[in-house]
């Protein structure tokens, strides 16, 4: 028998209780409520310190800070317009918006407050709220039902739930922290390995490396299951790493006439995007067969390791070059006779032979920090979630009192 088992044997022997939330509203025990209209008008025209909060907002529902504020107690408070997820409120000086509801126990003695967020997290869970069913405060009082243990038995329960939590959080945060690291570590080898501060080494153009192919437009209305394998620019900075055997996308076969491709070893590099960072982006094609382009990219055909481009073109000094032609405005676009003058290093230039090599050796290296640094990036967030799994697992476990006919 576990510690709540033996709380719930010695402090609960006539089983416990199931409570809607209105019946405890009605006796006292708890309170709800709901926020007040704050607007960014106001948080403009009485700056402060005191966080509000606000369904809008994502993360912690931070919605700006105050001069003034509702509360400073301990509370719980959830989103009215769809979602409903539950928060809790520490004691602290802090505001909630209109489209909040709150709920605050009264009477400590019969409740404790994290112990009816674990309570109400874990029955939300089952539940769906939408823009036609919002989650009033005079729905919640009607929809939800809690155990009401002992208050010892709650306290231990929260003990334990608590505990799992800040795992989690630590978890997490050693992972990103990890993940971070490995991150700077690849990057100061790769930037080492492509730009050596000595040696055969030369800069040259993109021009004289090789020659550039525009891609051809197509749309999302031409994707189909089976088809010519394509690669939209977009999916070059969301989807593809350094390099590709295969496409996530396929467009019409009657359309093969009209398209442009790049051919095996080419890189496919985005001349369009939101941002400086992603446009220029590259992806080495390594499939077997061509493959088509859309006309906000580029194939650039060279006779180099075409995997040695890509990586080079993630460099610090790739990023400084290409930055000095890309155009202004919200949207960034890569023009090729801009790229033609970015430069990429070059090994033993006057020795096609022997740069191969060494193009092919370093490669090799950043391969393997790449699938290091890859595989770090796809497992902490599977990780994360096992651990958010193991958490509600046991959290359900814990709070799965049996329950009267009427709140079944």
């Amino acid at each position: 028998m576990n510690e709540v088992d033996r709380l719930i044997f010695q402090y609960c022997p006539d089983g416990i209780n199931w409570k809607k939330l209105g019946d405890l509203e009605d006796a006292g025990i708890v309170k709800l409520g709901r926020g007040k209209v704050i607007s960014k008008y106001d948080l403009a025209n009485s700056p402060g310190e005191y966080p509000v909060y606000s369904s809008s907002a994502v993360g912690s529902g931070e919605f700006g800070r105050y001069g003034e504020f509702m509360f400073d107690d301990e509370r719980i408070s959830w989103s009215i317009d769809g979602g409903g997820r539950f928060f809790y409120r520490h004691p602290h000086r802090y505001s909630v918006t209109n489209v909040c509801g709150w709920l605050k126990v009264a009477d400590q003695n019969i409740l404790s407050t994290r112990f009816v967020f674990h309570a109400l997290s874990n029955a939300w869970s089952r539940k769906s709220f939408d823009y036609t069913k919002k989650a009033h405060p005079s729905v919640i009082r009607e929809e939800y039902f809690i155990p009401v243990p002992h208050i010892t038995v709650q306290q231990e329960i929260v003990r334990i739930l608590d505990a799992l939590k800040e795992f989690n959080v630590e978890l997490s945060s050693e992972l990103t922290t990890e993940l971070k690291a490995r991150r700077k570590q690849y990057n100061y080898y790769r930037d080492r390995l492509l730009i050596p501060g000595s040696g055969d080494v030369e800069w040259r153009t993109l021009e004289e490396i090789g020659e550039f192919v525009r891609g051809k437009r197509f749309t999302k209305a031409d994707y189909v299951e089976n088809g010519i394998p394509a690669i939209h620019y977009g999916e070059i900075y969301t989807h593809y790493g350094v390099y590709a055997h295969e496409t996530l996308s396929k467009v019409r076969s009657n359309m093969a006439d009209s398209l442009r491709y790049a051919e095996p070893n080419d890189v496919v590099i985005a001349g369009v995007s939101e941002t400086v960072e992603d446009v220029g982006k590259a992806v080495a094609w390594l499939g077997d067969e061509k493959v088509a382009i859309h006309d906000d990219s580029y194939a650039f055909r060279h006779k180099m390791n075409p995997k040695f481009i890509a990586y080079a073109m993630q460099t610090d000094a790739f990023h400084d070059e290409k930055a000095k032609h890309v155009s202004s405005g919200k949207i960034k676009r890569l023009l090729i006779d801009g790229i033609r003058k970015v430069r990429l290093p070059v090994p033993y230039p006057n020795d096609p032979e022997k740069s191969l090599k060494e193009q092919a050796r370093i490669v090799a290296i950043l391969d393997t920090f790449d699938t290091l640094t890859t595989s770090l990036s796809e497992g902490l967030p599977r990780e994360i979630k096992l651990r958010q799994q193991q958490y509600e697992y046991y959290r359900d476990l814990l709070l799965s009192f049996p329950k009267p006919d009427e709140a079944a």
